[in-house]
């Protein structure tokens, strides 16, 4: 692999991990409030470092939240244009007592970085921005045109740069979106992920009185939010996981028989999956669904919490006034949020308990997306990806959601390269949260071929 910005990246590997480990050491928790600072200063050494490395145009950019960061690059005459995605907030690191090490003192074990954000999403920022580095240092110019975005809100719903994204700033102006925040399906396996789930998260609240209420006074006349919400929850779907809303699977754009065939080739043993990834009993979900449909191609609803009543140490005989539930659903190609958030209120209004008042509550959403694999962009990654990992990519779909993905194509009409270097087992968002080392590596040297591909 003949490149000076790969020598260089790999003659300068020591430095660019201590620099990952400075930036994983900043708790930049986006949802907390006392963490606001913590961002800020993440935010703040990203941009410090663009400064450093040759990037131009850097700039804090102000939000309702956590500031955006942004830098550009913009010399390469008649080639395309990239937009660099990644976040710097990462998710809290409860709970505490199950991480081996500090959450947020980086320590590396049998080869993997183990902190808070160290591989959703700092790690791969940090590859990004070490390719860029690596490129302006070794041929002193970027071989396309390069604009750099990232933001603080990732892990709390990103409505800040949603907002920036839909005004169509020319900052944004770019012929493709690159994002590193996705995994490879197996270690050593070159990954390209093609589609995502959208998803909406909402509250459900129940109010069955004017005050919370003695139970040996008023029980059995009362109503309780508790028993009343738990009624409604049981109804969102059975006991087979098939969502009880009406029409809500009515828009589904179901896989190609391609697609589903060349997930069946994917290296998957189901049984591992559940013991060690899952580590549950048995698996659940819809019957006639393999494992990768039921997550990449089906619809969900889940319960995240179910917060209010008593829950301190002794007894309390309450009967609660209130009672609240976190409540989200993935949705896949062919659905959108507001028609899922639509169904599901209507719904819950209508199968709530009659002595009860119900609020539901959209608290953020995203669309699903599906990006075709034969457009220019996606072949130069398979040709840098093949090359730097010997071996054939793979295109699958995740489960999860990255919003900006859907505003990027709906708003600048920007189809999304999304590479990414996590493995399925990295605990993200769990404790002891880990990056593979070598996949930072390589990360690092499959982004610069990439960009000198997407370029040449």
């Amino acid at each position: 692999m003949s490149s000076t910005a790969v020598d260089f990246a790999r003659q300068n590997y020591p430095r660019f991990l201590d620099e990952l480990k400075s930036l994983l050491r900043i708790p930049s928790i986006s949802t907390l409030p006392e963490h606001a600072d913590d961002c800020r200063k993440a935010a703040q050494t990203l941009a410090t470092e663009m400064q450093r490395i040759g990037m131009e145009n850097v700039r804090l950019i102000e939000t309702s939240g956590h500031p955006l960061v942004y830098a550009d690059w913009l010399h390469a005459a008649g080639k395309p244009t990239v937009l660099v995605y990644g976040h710097y907030d990462v998710q809290p690191p409860d709970p505490l007592d199950e991480w081996l090490s500090p959450p947020f003192e980086p320590t590396i074990r049998d080869g993997n970085i183990y902190a808070r954000g160290a591989v959703d999403d700092k790690g791969q920022v940090v590859a990004q921005v070490k390719a860029l580095e690596s490129l302006l240092a070794a041929t002193g110019k970027l071989p396309l045109n390069v604009r750099v975005l990232f933001e603080g809100e990732e892990e709390v719903g990103g409505e800040g740069i949603a907002k920036f994204v839909a005004s169509k700033p020319p900052e944004l102006k770019a012929d493709f979106a690159l994002v590193s925040d996705t995994e490879l399906f197996a270690p050593g396996l070159p990954t390209l992920c093609v589609g995502l789930r959208g998803m909406i998260y909402t509250e459900l609240e129940v109010k069955s009185s004017r005050t919370d209420l003695h139970s040996g006074m008023y029980g059995g006349a009362a109503p309780n939010a508790f028993v009343s919400l738990v009624h409604i929850l049981a109804k969102l779907k059975d006991e087979n996981g098939h969502i009880l809303i009406p029409g809500f699977y009515d828009d589904i754009i179901p896989p190609s028989a391609e697609e589903l065939a060349a997930w069946k080739s994917l290296p998957f043993d189901e049984e591992e999956y559940r013991a060690k990834e899952v580590g549950s009993k048995q698996l659940v979900g819809e019957a006639g669904y393999n494992v990768m449909e039921r997550t990449w191609a089906r619809p969900t609803v889940d319960i995240h919490g179910i917060p209010g009543g008593f829950t301190g140490a002794g007894a309390k005989t309450v009967i609660p006034a209130k009672a609240t539930a976190k409540v989200s659903m993935r949705l896949v190609p062919g659905m959108t949020p507001a028609k899922a958030f639509a169904l599901y209120k209507s719904y819950v209004e209508k199968i709530a308990p009659k002595e009860v008042d119900v609020d539901v509550r959209l608290i953020h959403s995203g669309d699903p997306c599906l990006i075709p694999v034969n457009n220019k962009y996606i072949q130069a990654a398979t040709r840098a990806l093949h090359e730097v990992w010997g071996k054939d990519t793979v295109f699958i779909r995740s489960g999860g959601s990255i919003p900006i993905v859907g505003d990027f194509d709906r708003h600048l009409g920007l189809p999304s390269v999304m590479m990414g270097f996590g493995l399925p087992d990295d605990n993200l968002h769990a404790p002891n949260e880990k990056f593979h080392l070598k996949n930072f590596e390589l990360g690092i040297i499959s982004l610069i071929r990439f960009m000198e591909e997407a370029g040449a």
